[in-house]
């Protein structure tokens, strides 16, 4: 039988990814064949699986840490939001449709079957699946129609354990308070808590997990210290992006925070490298004048976040960048605001039309309604550096400087570049993961590369987190209260 447990969080941003994926490699490292599994993820930070699909990048470190192939399986529902009030909704790996948070609410026992199908599916390939839910189950004001938490536990008769994050306080009040406002059936369905994101003497709080322990007779799991290496990991959030170097004589690469920045794993090869220092831009911002090089990474909404970046004068400062001989990069999104227009004639993004571009690069983009999804392999043509990457776009484009191609990819010449070299744009997501391009772009820039081998440095963190994970929490109890999957 198939054993399945879900972390839940008392709130967002608990870490709740870390942990599940600590998990999985800490039973994967013991042997057991370990699946990790999201029903519902909102986020634009997607990844290409190995059967088509697309799931949130989260899902994907998790298979990571399985030591197995991400699947869409093992995150059926993915919400990217393109606005304030509407999201692109991905179903098994597929674009389902653009729906209204009220509209969402009215497909949620469509997509409540699709997830309890992925999940049995999924079942059928493992010994033990660790579940992730999202947000918090004391949202109870969502619970009618829940898919993420404990609609999800309860449809699939898993039990939870409940995650708090002591680093922004209260954290007593997370646990005891959700135990307070639950129903009786998600209460009870809670069978264990843990805390995470300690600094300090852990011992300190032994008389609050007592009261914890006290008000909610749940079972302690643990206190798990901040975990001083989740920065070689991919982030999850942007803003969760740091890099080794702050000062002094490194590489400076700037990033503008766009309004639905997608797919922004572009910088988590660059960001642990000891010789570069990448700045999120917040909006708001001027991008700052001694950038190294600027990367204008990939969105959601290219059209809206082209209107997004003139409105906090980015434009001006880009401009400025480039006079002064810096160099650009363009992915995805960023490629395609780099070119003269941006036509959308079926209204994909909003309003049928053109915009005027950046116009960097002397290209033009049509957008169209089918979205390409492949993982790619090729050359980087100056160096014949090998490398490898996923495309995840909506759009074509064309124009002369994609004469001036600086990428070979699966046979095809890909990307565009200006007359000098400096300004470049491509459609390939996970450039800088190849170790070989890597050290032949940043020694084009001007700097040096000092990690030799990115993904054996993710394995290594990964090892790290597991370790943390053995020393710190009650593993045994926790697969202890996993409990066999009921046929579906």
């Amino acid at each position: 039988m198939t054993k399945a447990i879900m972390i839940q969080g008392a709130g967002s941003n608990v870490g709740k990814s870390m942990i599940v994926a600590g998990l999985c490699r800490v039973f994967a490292r013991r042997g057991l064949t370990v699946r990790p599994f999201k029903p519902q993820n909102m986020s634009n930070n997607a990844a290409v699986t190995s059967d088509g699909g697309e799931i949130g990048r989260a899902q994907a470190l998790q298979a990571l840490a399985c030591g197995t192939a991400a699947h869409t399986d093992m995150n059926p529902v993915l919400l990217k939001p393109e606005s304030d009030v509407g999201a692109q909704v991905i179903v098994q790996g597929k674009r389902f449709a653009t729906l209204k948070a009220r509209d969402y609410a009215k497909a949620k026992p469509e997509l409540l079957s699709k997830t309890l199908e992925s999940f049995h599916r999924l079942a059928k390939t493992a010994e033990l699946i660790v579940i992730e839910g999202a947000g918090s189950p004391a949202e109870i004001n969502l619970r009618s129609g829940d898919i993420a938490n404990m609609g999800f536990a309860e449809a699939a008769a898993i039990p939870v354990i409940l995650v708090g994050d002591i680093d922004r306080g209260g954290v007593i009040a997370q646990i005891v308070g959700t135990h307070c406002v639950l129903p009786d059936c998600d209460r009870d369905r809670i069978k264990a808590f843990m805390i995470n994101k300690f600094r300090g003497d852990v011992s300190l709080f032994d008389d609050g997990m007592t009261e914890i322990t006290d008000r909610t007779d749940w079972t302690p799991l643990g206190v798990l210290p901040w975990f001083a290496d989740a920065w070689q990991l991919p982030a999850e959030d942007v803003m969760d992006i740091t890099s080794t170097s702050r000062s002094g004589d490194v590489l400076k690469v700037v990033v503008p925070k766009l309004s639905r920045i997608a797919n922004f794993d572009d910088l988590d090869p660059l960001a642990i490298e000891p010789g570069v220092s990448v700045e999120i831009i917040e909006p708001g911002r001027p991008l700052p004048s001694d950038a190294d090089l600027v990367l204008i990474p990939g969105s959601k909404s290219t059209i809206g976040d082209l209107a997004f970046f003139r409105a906090q004068g980015w434009d001006v400062d880009l401009y400025g960048h480039v006079r002064r001989g810096g160099h650009v990069l363009g992915i995805c999104g960023g490629y395609q605001m780099l070119g003269h227009t941006i036509s959308d004639p079926d209204g994909i993004e909003g309003a049928k039309g053109s915009v005027q571009g950046l116009g960097l690069l002397n290209v033009e983009t049509t957008m169209a309604p089918k979205k390409h999804l492949a993982d790619v392999k090729g050359v980087h043509l100056k160096s014949g550096a090998a490398v490898t990457g996923y495309e995840i776009h909506i759009g074509t484009t064309d124009g002369p400087d994609t004469e001036s191609a600086w990428l070979q990819i699966d046979g095809k010449v890909a990307g565009a570049a200006s007359n000098n070299g400096k300004i470049q744009g491509c459609y390939i997501h996970g450039l800088f993961t190849s170790d070989d391009f890597r050290r032949t772009y940043l020694e084009q820039l001007g700097g040096t590369s000092q990690i030799s081998d990115y993904g054996a440095s993710v394995d290594a963190a990964l090892d790290a987190l597991a370790d943390h994970l053995e020393v710190h929490l009650d593993i045994e109890k926790i697969f202890d209260l996993a409990e066999d999957v009921k046929n579906s």
